[in-house]
């Protein structure tokens, strides 16, 4: 079957099942992923100003989703992070087909602001970046939820978000540069892998 007589809706139903039974890069073919990306950069390219549009997520939801995803895949000196990759397009527009998603991720967005308002008095995004690096800290981890059963939720939420970030990340233009795929060639050496950098 080619790319053409697979419709959009397709498409979406294949990535949304195959991430729902773990990442999406173990589950579903690549070129799904990439229909996906090509989908956000057509309708960026559409816009002339390389606008998106937030298929689900609200204005604040969507910063919020951004400024997650770039938080846990920053932009270094090799490569730009989640956001530059286009991670948040593709969690945003996955979400927008899947009601599953729309439940995990809309609810964890409402849980994050909820625990910021009870902690600091302000939602995520108007945090000090000491204070969202301390709440992301206590949901990073699933032992947190097990000594404070009110993080569950939070840890639950950031596991998620976590996987379809990195599943748009290294499914985008920029993540598979940055995880240097030739494709489909054979190499005449293998040099072995580099060296693992001491801590």
């Amino acid at each position: 079957m080619t790319t053409k007589s697979i419709s959009r809706r397709d498409i979406l139903k294949t990535l949304t099942m195959g991430a729902m039974a773990g990442s999406v890069l173990r589950v579903i073919p690549a070129q799904a992923a990439e229909y996906a990306h090509h989908m956000v950069a057509a309708e960026k390219a559409a816009t002339g100003a390389g606008a998106y549009a937030p298929k689900f997520f609200a204005s604040q939801q969507y910063r919020t989703l951004q400024a997650l995803c770039q938080a846990i895949i920053p932009a270094d000196s090799d490569s730009g992070g989640a956001k530059e990759a286009g991670a948040p397009e593709f969690i945003d527009l996955l979400t927008s087909e899947n009601p599953k998603y729309q439940l995990k991720l809309g609810g964890g967005m409402m849980w994050l602001d909820a625990e910021c308002m009870d902690r600091y008095d302000k939602p995520y995004l108007d945090c000090a970046p000491k204070q969202q690096e301390e709440i992301l800290d206590l949901i990073a981890y699933s032992k947190n939820a097990e000594k404070d059963p009110g993080l569950s939720q939070g840890v639950e939420f950031f596991a998620f978000l976590r996987e379809m970030t990195a599943d748009g990340f290294f499914t985008s233009e920029i993540g598979i540069k940055y995880l240097g795929y030739v494709g489909n060639t054979y190499l005449l050496s293998f040099p072995g892998c580099p060296p693992v950098p001491e801590v």
